[in-house]
């Protein structure tokens, strides 16, 4: 099976985006949202980012409403939310599907290579996170509540 890192997604401004740019990095991609409960883990994602970033650790943000339409805005909104309040330095791509028929090809894979509890494959809510390791990987998946913080021993472990 290939590597995540050889899928495209859509970039911010809706243009192709290779995850090739990524490959041998330890990954945390994460879908997000910007008026939801979580929204305030955008800042122990940019804690993580920027402690981990010279060791090959890289946070990928994929804005989605498809949870009580808490992501709303277009591209720029989106980008101007997650700088203005956040300081958000991490790439955030195009709003995308997690889940259903329209779900981003890099979901489905990542769904299949760490599904949830019991197996689940549908995400529940934003936020969910999925760990990939330097060979592009999926390895582990974290439930929307699982803080940023909480991860740094499995991430230390991947680096």
């Amino acid at each position: 099976m290939s590597a995540i890192t050889d899928l495209e997604v859509l970039a911010a401004d809706g243009g192709p985006a290779s995850l090739d740019t990524w490959r041998g990095k330890v990954l945390l991609i994460v879908n997000t949202a910007s008026k939801c409960g979580f929204t305030p883990q955008y800042e122990g994602l940019e804690q993580l980012h920027r402690d981990y970033g010279a060791r090959g650790f890289e946070v990928l943000a994929f804005p989605c409403n498809q949870f009580g339409a808490q992501e709303p805005g277009d591209a720029a909104e989106i980008a101007n939310f997650c700088s203005f309040n956040y300081d958000v330095t991490f790439p955030v791509f195009a709003r995308i599907d997690v889940n259903g028929p329209g779900a981003a090809p890099l979901f489905d894979r990542l769904k299949a290579e760490a599904p949830g509890l019991m197996g689940s494959r549908a995400i529940k809510w934003n936020f969910t996170k999925f760990l990939v390791d330097r060979q592009g990987r999926a390895v582990r998946r974290y439930a929307p509540t699982t803080k940023p913080e909480d991860l740094r021993r499995d991430i230390e472990a991947l680096l």
